[in-house]
């Protein structure tokens, strides 16, 4: 392909993201893969970061000339309201969704929104990766702390969340101000994991209390998180997707990372087909190559099955007891963190923690 090709392919992206801009902000990029006479095109919306899920796509493009990928990235929370909408309304719309925000993936499920698919492959999967032949979880990756390097002395970097209560828990800490977490608000992956300790742990009442009361920031994004810990922004940042952290700290050694031993939780992206999507057939070779050797290479590289969780060890030299891992399953359950009320009650809460954030 010449440079004038590549530039006008870049070009048509951008002014497709500028021209979805009025429609939903959640929308954050668009990009085309394969070849431009394709006779087929696959709709992907996901929240993975287009850099982090690219190659995965290049290689499955890669051996199917006829087949293109318009990959859209969106946010959690817009992500499932689009979903959701063109679902009650038969609209078509994207061929596959995978998402972080695991629990809106469970509830379109469960509202009729998606296709059924088995295969050899599927039917591999532990129970806890699929449901309903609907929903497939396609990744591992674990929650993690992340911390400066340079700026947080070895005797400060917090194992377990005890250690992280301890570090604030000092009316003249020097980590106020400088620690960052998800805004759950606007994060449907960082509304799942703060729901999913609140379930889980006795401390989250008092890690809260101690989050607010230590002025930490409530944000958007790994990767603006990542970086800010890289920067000095922030000193530690409080459960981050490990896969963009250890990404980020292949490029940069001041990221230092730690799989909680108190309990660290593992989130799968879950996968779906809609119901209306125009090329469901597509979609299902696509989910198969994930699940295959290849894909599973391919998401290995990509960081989105951790290496980490395969040695039991963060970069520390800790090592994770496999009973300190807290999985994410895909199932029903998950559906209690999207109930009205629960929910309001759980956000009324964090809006006490971080006023005016």
């Amino acid at each position: 392909m010449t440079g004038s090709s590549n530039f006008l392919r870049v070009l048509l992206a951008c002014l497709l993201a500028l021209g979805v801009a009025g429609q939903s902000s959640a929308q954050e990029m668009i990009k085309m893969y394969g070849p431009e006479n394709a006779n087929q095109t696959l709709i992907l919306r996901s929240t993975t970061d287009i850099s982090v899920f690219g190659p995965v796509v290049d290689d499955f493009v890669r051996t199917r000339p006829g087949v293109n990928l318009r990959y859209e990235q969106w946010g959690s929370n817009g992500l499932y309201q689009l979903t959701r909408k063109e679902c009650r309304e038969g609209q078509p719309g994207a061929d596959i969704v995978i998402s972080s925000g695991v629990h809106q993936m469970v509830q379109l499920v469960n509202d009729a929104c998606a296709r059924s698919y088995q295969s050899r492959l599927t039917e591999r999967l532990p129970q806890a990766l699929k449901w309903r032949d609907e929903l497939f979880g396609i990744t591992r990756e674990p929650a993690v702390i992340v911390y400066n390097r340079d700026l947080v002395p070895a005797v400060d970097i917090p194992k377990t969340r005890f250690d992280l209560l301890d570090l604030l828990r000092p009316a003249d800490t020097p980590y106020a101000g400088k620690v960052a977490t998800y805004d759950i608000e606007q994060s449907g992956l960082g509304y799942l994991f703060a729901f999913a300790d609140a379930q889980e742990a006795s401390t989250f009442g008092a890690l809260q209390e101690s989050l607010g009361r230590s002025q930490a920031i409530a944000t958007c994004c790994s990767a603006d998180i990542i970086q800010g810990v890289a920067e000095g922004q922030y000193l530690i940042a409080y459960n981050v997707l490990g896969s963009y952290a250890q990404g980020f700290q292949q490029r940069d050694d001041r990221i230092g990372i730690v799989l909680p031993s108190d309990y660290t939780l593992v989130l799968s992206r879950a996968l779906l087909i809609p119901k209306q999507a125009e090329n469901p057939g597509l979609a299902a070779e696509f989910l198969d190559f994930l699940l295959s050797p290849g894909g599973t290479l391919a998401l290995r590289t990509a960081l989105l099955i951790s290496p980490m969780l395969d040695s039991e060890e963060g970069n520390e030299g800790e090592v994770l007891n496999s009973t300190a891992r807290r999985p994410i399953g895909l199932s029903p359950a998950l559906m209690v963190a999207l109930d009205a009320l629960t929910r309001e009650t759980f956000l009324r809460r964090w809006r006490t923690t971080f006023p005016g954030q």
